[in-house]
């Protein structure tokens, strides 16, 4: 077994980088054009996840290699789904007020 060679990753940086930034632009695609608001907090979701990946990467073929961008990554998780959580509660509250989850009917503080 000494004449095999081991490659650990055949994958470039690039690779990951243009997934990234197919992953944000289908999630800026969903926040600005659509109007449900469920699917507005999933494309956010998205470009969140898009962020992630480029910290990942980066922290694995960066200048020095070390596990920041991924203890980044945790933190923004952490964050994302409090965020969630608290749109989540805005969105039920205000569909038992107006019955509906479309984001131009949610003019409620402007009355």
């Amino acid at each position: 077994m000494t004449g095999r060679r081991e490659t650990l990753s055949s994958v470039p940086l690039s690779v990951y980088l243009v997934l990234a930034l197919t992953i944000f632009c289908i999630g800026l695609f969903g926040a600005l054009t659509k109007r449900n608001t469920v699917i507005v907090l999933i494309s956010i979701e998205l470009m969140l996840n898009a962020a992630n990946l480029n910290l990942v990467a980066f922290s694995k073929y960066g200048v020095n290699p070390s596990i920041t961008g991924q203890v980044f990554s945790l933190f923004t998780i952490a964050i994302a789904a409090a965020e969630v959580a608290v749109g989540l509660a805005i969105l039920i509250s205000l569909y038992r007020n107006r019955k509906t989850v479309n984001i131009d009917e949610m003019d409620l503080l402007k009355k």
